[in-house]
């Protein structure tokens, strides 16, 4: 259903607004049950996963590019408009083509997550904010293997638009859902069978080599902050601290780098 528009101020767009206000963002998308798809890629994988679309915001040159995607959604509203005016609206220029405002999914518990299919391999994400970060943690998961990932209650929203755009879409292939309480949610891992091993540079840790040496049939990964690290809260409840051995005087990776390398590293191997 395509409906041309000509003024910012119309409320049928007001999900759109003010799309570079982070803070404004990461509160009202929540609240509203909404999040921002951006791109053809990153909409379509949305739209495969299942999730449904409330409208679309393109301005009239990508329509043809875009029809597949809308098209099966005759009642869904296509707002376009002269690419200034969607400039206006969204406070940047929409270079990659096209928006999509699409329903919230309910999140599963974390038992239902886990209950849902075999899951040997989960990654944890404790507190991390940066949104490139996350959404870099999403794709390494979803292209090395990880069967779900669980983020704590202050780590930044996945379906955040910048996570999403990072994350190549992966977001939505990748189970997840939130971890709540945090730490005491680690002890239902334990208690499910997983080995949770906290990445970290902290005292007492073993190397990566030696935990894919245990070779644990389920594994709990965690990993913290750039800055601090695992909170102490967490530490203490993890089964194994885990190091990522450097060279040439580097003491770390990024944490996006070290989920990739740890992730290859403890991939789950075919049964013989």
């Amino acid at each position: 259903m395509i409906e041309r528009i000509d003024s910012a101020e119309d409320p049928r767009l007001d999900d759109y607004l003010r799309m570079t206000d982070v803070r404004l963002r990461s509160r009202i998308e929540p609240e509203r049950g909404l999040f921002m798809a951006e791109s053809y890629e990153v909409i379509s994988r949305a739209l495969d996963a299942g999730h449904a679309p409330r409208s679309f915001l393109m301005s009239e040159k990508w329509l043809p590019r875009f029809a597949p995607l809308f098209e099966p959604w005759p009642d869904v509203p296509v707002f376009v408009g002269e690419a200034a005016l969607l400039e206006q609206l969204t406070g940047f220029h929409l270079h990659r083509g096209a928006l999509a405002a699409m329903q919230r999914p309910v999140l599963r518990t974390v038992p239902e997550l886990l209950a849902s299919r075999e899951r040997s391999r989960v990654a944890i994400i404790e507190d991390i904010v940066d949104h490139t970060n996350v959404g870099a943690i999403f794709r390494s998961a979803a292209a090395l293997g990880v069967d779900a990932v669980l983020v704590t209650p202050r780590c930044a929203d996945p379906l955040y638009r910048r996570a999403i755009r990072v994350s190549m879409g992966t977001v939505f292939q990748v189970p997840w859902t939130r971890i709540d309480p945090w730490p005491g949610g680690i002890a239902a891992l334990q208690e499910a069978g997983y080995v949770v091993a906290g990445m970290t540079l902290g005292e007492g840790s073993i190397a990566l080599d030696e935990l894919v040496a245990e070779c644990p049939e389920k594994l709990a990964l965690v990993f913290g902050t750039e800055g601090h690290g695992l909170t102490p809260a967490a530490d203490r409840l993890l089964d194994r601290r885990v190091t990522i051995p450097m060279m040439h005087g580097v003491d770390s990776l990024n944490v996006a780098a070290s989920s990739a390398v740890a992730f290859y590293a403890t991939r789950a191997q075919p049964r013989t």
